[in-house]
């Protein structure tokens, strides 16, 4: 990709001239102007999913001003570039191929010299085969009873993606039952141990390089307990398998090839789902319906890679969010899923795209002067409402916010679904409009009257204009949510493009790790390796203060 300074692009400097004129404008303006705002700025990919844009403070020349900026950091070449394998990681010198795990296998893909879909395509037909007996039945444990329990032991991309999948799709759910472990905390591993049957459970480890700590250290532990349950170490050709590039290390622990499930170095964690990591998925709602996951995806990617982009959803919503973390200074997004199967996707896309755009280095190796990705949160549904929106209505932050929501419930009751949709459509146009007891033209409900005193009324006056996309979908299922997985990653990689940053690698995790190293041998050697700071060194002595208390 280039190194192109985005502040000293032509598009840029028009943007911040434009900001001037576009920061007290006010969204009941906009919408005033234009009746048809809404079919104007709205966005549909067949009958699946309709993106609505125009609660934004943005007018045709903001687009106009963003689409030059994408122009002008050749992000059309960028998405080739993905697409077509070329090493756009250049910090590990990998390419970035995550799509490929989608692709329809009638196109090839070429990476350095060779077509590397028949090899993801046999990965596949493993996972089907696998999972299919699994499912059936067919395959046993060490006693020969049927499995049961799936334990996907991994951290990361390797456990929130398959977690918040099999999570969203639990209304495609078999018999299965599918625990996830990630944390280190020996807690987790506690109380798993009292509600699994080793007999009838098989366990995924799931870990690109197979050395990374957490996983490594669950997955040592959960096998000597299988050990001292089996009595056997033969019987782990029964219950282990490994989800991993780094097949010696799998070996070395104790797995067989056969139970060995290959990624490759280009898949990045945080996008591995569509890879063997997401055995723990086809396993949970079997391949059929894993398959279509991936076709959603596959879908958004010729959406993003072949649209244009006065039209392309990903380039859209990329480019709004740039103008609002950089001239409007918002710094944080928010996701707002109103569907209970969707509780952990905000949590999955804020490891998606601060991993991947949380970079204070550019292209060039110099320190940015802008704003990078910003900081995701979120929460499901009306909890939300009854936490934060407070903020949201009537704090000093500009939030903007993505709502998404299913149009049919998979479990209706009553009129549950429509009371929960109320408050989704409600919340949008209160955020925009806002709500005034005043004569005040900033406000679609100036009129409402009121017998409270002028100064109460200034405590519930809403001044609106606070901007959020709409996303919504006919229902929750597979090729649904491989949609919006997609949608979110190419949004997350169109503003990696612009802000001329390397979003698919991840240094900034290394440095706690390794000092923790160092930091658990003083715990258990009472060894001080480094040369801590008085405050780390303070905290160490308090615990091994109170720890080794007679």
């Amino acid at each position: 990709m280039r190194n192109i300074v985005p502040t000293q692009t032509t598009a840029w400097k028009n943007l911040k001239k434009h900001f001037q004129d576009m920061q007290n404008i006010h969204l009941n303006d906009l919408f005033r102007k234009d009746k048809y705002r809404f079919k104007n700025f709205s966005f549909f990919i067949k009958d699946k999913l309709l993106v609505d844009i125009s609660k934004n403070r943005i007018t045709y020349t903001t687009l106009k001003i963003l689409l030059s900026l994408a122009q002008d950091m050749h992000l059309s070449e960028a998405i080739q570039q993905m697409f077509s394998g070329k090493k756009i990681n250049c910090t590990e010198d990998r390419a970035v191929l995550h799509t490929a795990l989608r692709n329809d296998y009638h196109n090839p893909i070429i990476l350095d010299g060779n077509d590397i879909m028949p090899e993801i395509y046999a990965v596949l037909k493993k996972i089907k085969f696998f999972s299919n007996q699994v499912i059936n039945g067919q395959w046993k444990g060490y006693s020969g009873k049927k499995i049961t329990t799936v334990v996907n032991i991994g951290i990361g991309g390797s456990d929130l993606g398959p977690s918040m999948v099999t999570k969203a799709l639990k209304a495609y759910k078999n018999h299965l039952d599918i625990k996830f472990v990630s944390n280190i905390d020996s807690t987790e591993l506690f109380h798993l141990f009292k509600i699994i049957d080793f007999e009838t459970t098989i366990f995924l480890i799931s870990s690109k390089t197979f050395t990374t700590q957490e996983t490594i250290v669950n997955a040592e532990t959960i096998k000597k307990a299988f050990f001292k349950k089996a009595g056997c170490t033969k019987h782990m050709n029964q219950h282990f398998f490994a989800i991993t590039m780094n097949t010696n290390k799998a070996k070395d622990f104790g797995i067989i090839s056969d139970n060995i499930f290959k990624i490759w170095d280009w898949v990045g964690g945080r996008y591995s789902i569509w890879s063997a990591m997401g055995l723990s998925i086809a396993l949970a709602v079997g391949f059929k319906n894993f398959k279509e996951l991936l076709n959603g995806a596959y879908a958004m990617d010729m959406h993003f890679k072949n649209t244009t982009f006065e039209k392309n959803i990903p380039v859209l919503l990329g480019l709004i969010g740039i103008w609002y973390n950089n001239f409007f200074y918002s710094e944080t997004e928010a996701i707002f899923p109103y569907d209970q199967y969707l509780n952990r996707f905000p949590a999955y896309i804020q490891q998606s795209n601060m991993e991947s755009n949380g970079k204070n280095v550019d292209r060039n190796g110099n320190t940015v002067s802008w704003q990078t990705g910003p900081i995701i949160w979120g929460e499901v549904g009306t909890n939300g409402q009854h936490s934060f929106y407070q903020l949201l209505h009537q704090g000093t932050k500009l939030i903007p916010c993505d709502f998404i929501a299913p149009i049919l419930s998979h479990n209706s009751i009553q009129d549950h679904h429509e009371i929960l949709l109320s408050n989704f459509f409600a919340q949008t146009h209160a955020l925009a409009f806002g709500k005034s007891f005043y004569n005040d033209s900033s406000c679609f409900f100036s009129d409402i009257k009121s017998v409270d005193s002028a100064f109460i009324q200034k405590f519930k006056c809403f001044l609106g204009n606070r901007p959020s996309n709409t996303l919504l979908f006919k229902k929750i299922d597979p090729y649904s949510l491989g949609l919006l997985i997609a949608l979110y990653e190419h949004k997350i990689f169109t503003q990696g493009v612009i802000f001329n940053i390397f979003s698919f690698d991840q240094w900034g995790v290394e440095l706690g790790k390794n000092i923790s190293n160092s930091i658990y041998n003083t715990l258990t050697n009472k060894k001080y390796e480094l040369d801590y700071d008085n405050s780390t060194q303070g905290l160490l002595n308090f615990y091994n203060s109170v720890r080794h208390a007679k």
